[in-house]
Formats: C-alpha cells, structure tokens, sequence
C-alpha cells in the first residue's frame, strides 16, 4: 500500500491527540459492524442448517438481518468517509487537483458539507424513532416465539450516522484549511 492518500482525502493533523482518539472511535465502530457481520453469517447459517436439517426455521431471522443491514451500513459508513472509498467521479476532481488545486478543494469541502447536511438529517430523524422506540418499548418478532427490543438497534444506527456526518464537516474544515490557509492546495 502507497503512503499517498486517496485522491480526495486531505492530509494534515494525523498526530493530534484528538484526531489519534476521533480515528480510534471511527475504526472502533468499523470494527463493531465486522462483528455485527460475523454474527449476522452465523444466525443466517443456523437458521439454512435448521430449515433443511428439521424442516423449519429460528425465529427473528428475517427481522433481525433486515434491522442488522442497516445498522452495519451505518456504523461503517464513518470510516469508508474517512478513508475517501464513497463512490465519486475521481477523473474531475483528480484533474482539477493538479491544475487548480484550491478549486478542487473547495468542490470537495461543498461535497464533504453537503454529505453533512444530508447525513445530519437522516442522525436527527433516526433520533426520533429511537426516542420513540425507546418510549414505547417497540421490538421486533413474535411475543411468546421469540421478540427483541429494537431501541438498541435504532441507538447504533443514530450514532453511526451522527459520527459520519461530523466525519464529513471535519473533512470539509480539513479542506478548507488546507486550500485556503496553509498556502497550498490539499494534498
């Protein structure tokens, strides 16, 4: 692997004590979703084994992959904006980057602050279905059979979108800095 950044991804600041702790809590949920992967593999495997072994199936498989998908989605979402792997025409940006270099970071600040504003909604509204799943008590599943409560997905999904919306406005303050203050485009 190259020490070069990503194409879009603004160096700088990699050694303050904040940004170490902001990374560490970015990977930490990174790496809760891999678990969330791993146990999501290990329900869907038990329930294919009992579905063809006993002629029937676990209960809370479906509702539990549907909640687990978008929690996962959610809590790496942070990271892939960290690292710069969103899907985006990088020919444009990549061009620009060696011809007009403040331009180029100034495009993608307005994307890193429109990525912002979008995923601060989405955290703002998932907030309410959590206050409200918490309130009411709401869970998935069949009482008696087998139920969950969903306040605890709902939390993870409104954190994972709240630390990937401020993961794009600090990315956007990186590029700002970086092409209009430090004397140079980003690089």
């Amino acid at each position: 692997m190259s020490d070069k950044p990503a194409i879009g991804v603004p160096s700088g600041g990699h050694h303050h004590p904040v940004y170490r702790i902001w990374t560490l809590a970015v990977d930490g949920l990174a790496a809760l979703a891999t678990a969330f992967i791993a146990v999501l593999m290990i329900v869907i495997c038990a329930d294919i084994v009992v579905r063809n072994g006993f002629g029937g199936s676990l209960p809370l498989v479906s509702e539990l992959g549907a909640m687990m998908v978008v929690l996962i989605v959610a809590l790496q979402l942070p990271s892939a904006i960290r690292a710069g792997r969103l899907a985006q025409v990088e020919m444009v940006i990549g061009a620009l980057e060696v011809s007009q270099p403040r331009l180029a970071g100034l495009l993608n600040a307005l994307f890193c602050l429109a990525g912002a504003v979008i995923l601060g909604l989405i955290a703002w509204a998932s907030f309410g279905i959590f206050s409200g799943d918490w309130a009411s008590g709401d869970f998935i599943g069949i009482p008696g059979l087998g139920t969950l409560p969903t306040w605890p997905f709902r939390g993870l999904i409104t954190l994972g979108m709240s630390v990937a919306a401020a993961e794009f406005l600090f990315k956007a303050l990186r590029y700002l800095h970086a092409s209009f203050f430090s004397g140079k485009g980003p690089s």
